[in-house]
């Protein structure tokens, strides 16, 4: 491929992956586009849904659906909801229905044929629901910057021609992931996702996961269903186009997915689902389907509340994704970041927090020391001038009411 066929700034390993290797855009966009045409049972791994989300749905987005999982039951009432590689759109209906007229999904593809099916029943699928609120961009999930409908308006006015031209093309295509993103900063509460992340090229997957990390709220999560393997699939089956663009050869092993997600800035990685038996194998290495919750939020100063939690068990200790060390019932310190992520999903069962007797002002609050597992005194909680004397019977019983 020619800088001139490049426009949009792809590095050159993505405009053409390993010269005369596998091109997985290309075989990916083929398989697709096929599969939004007839369906392609091969590409789909056993997934039960809940049917009563299901009978809004046309037969044809049911029959030509391909996941492995359902990540839209762990939305709620009111989320914004992004999904990547939305192809005809079951997920996004079913999620419309979730989250309720209050709240509003945006499936992200590039798939023109996908997209066709998607939008074909929009209106159709949001009269029998009762309210709008779902939309189909055009866009590549790895660049969720890039308007491509808007690009491609713009190259066939500007079509490329020349160095001059490709220059151009490229700057314009810069100015629009700044001024006008297809997705902006932060403005997600949820990224959904099934079965499409294994189909992006393994030189643009940093970028994939340090976009879903971008475009989310803080306190936000993801709700990713893929194929992962069990052992690391060997360079001669990535190459094979038939297996890559039917979700076996681009799979993530278990650990790399789950650490991909740890690596980008992501906090508490959970398995939710496992399929116990292998939806294929290939020369030993086992296929399955995963879903996997994450979230954002960690980020920020670390200031001493004088707070700590009590981890319940059953585990002896457990290490969280900042490197915190919790000691089953010793109260551990913690600074207010660590404490409000502590106070909700996945922790929030697993420990007990407490709070000091009397609450530190935020603008006196001193910096606390994140590096290190420190046991919280409780002398230090209470307060050092705190002697108060208080025996059971000691007028509690007067009416009866405790003893």
């Amino acid at each position: 491929m020619s800088d001139l066929a490049n426009p949009i700034g792809l590095s050159e390993s993505n405009a053409n992956i390993n010269r005369g290797k596998l091109n997985v855009e290309q075989a990916v966009r083929e398989r697709y586009s096929a599969a939004s045409k007839a369906a392609q049972p091969s590409l789909c791994c056993p997934t039960s849904y809940d049917s009563q989300y299901l009978d809004v749905l046309p037969d044809e987005l049911i029959e030509r659906d391909y996941g492995c999982g359902d990540p839209s039951r762990f939305l709620k009432d009111g989320d914004t909801v992004l999904d990547l590689g939305s192809g005809g759109g079951k997920i996004c209906y079913i999620a419309s229905q979730v989250v309720g007229s209050s709240g509003r999904v945006i499936g992200v593809d590039m798939n023109d044929d996908m997209l066709c099916l998607a939008r074909k029943y929009q209106g159709e699928i949001g009269e029998r629901i009762g309210y709008h609120n779902v939309e189909f961009r055009k866009g590549r999930i790895q660049d969720l910057g890039l308007d491509m409908d808007e690009f491609e308006q713009y190259l066939a006015s500007h079509p490329v021609e020349s160095a001059d031209d490709w220059l151009k093309a490229t700057q314009v295509a810069g100015r629009m992931r700044e001024e006008q993103p297809l997705i902006p900063d932060e403005s997600i509460d949820v990224i959904v996702s099934n079965c499409v992340l294994n189909l992006v090229g393994l030189e643009n997957r940093e970028q994939l996961f340090s976009e879903m990390f971008r475009v989310l709220r803080r306190g936000g999560r993801v709700v990713i269903s893929d194929i992962v393997s069990d052992e690391e699939v060997p360079e001669r089956l990535r190459d094979d186009p038939q297996l890559w663009s039917g979700c076996i050869s681009g799979a993530f092993t278990e650990h790399e997915f789950l650490s991909t997600f740890q690596n980008v800035g992501f906090y508490g990685v959970e398995i939710l689902e496992r399929q116990e038996q292998a939806w294929a194998t290939i020369e030993g290495i086992e296929f399955r389907s995963m879903t996997v919750r994450a979230f954002k939020g960690k980020e920020g100063p670390c200031l001493d509340h004088k707070q700590a939690v009590i981890y319940k068990g059953p585990w002896k200790a457990v290490v969280d994704d900042d490197g915190h060390t919790l000691f089953r019932g010793r109260p551990m310190a913690v600074c207010e970041k660590t404490m409000q992520i502590y106070s909700n999903a996945p922790y929030v069962e697993h420990v007990i927090p407490l709070h000091p007797r009397v609450p530190v002002v935020p603008e006196a609050a001193a910096e606390f020391d994140c590096e290190t597992d420190a046991v919280r005194n409780f002398k230090e909680m209470k307060g050092v001038a705190f002697d108060k004397t208080s025996l059971p019977g000691d007028g509690c019983c007067d009416d009866g009411g405790c003893c």
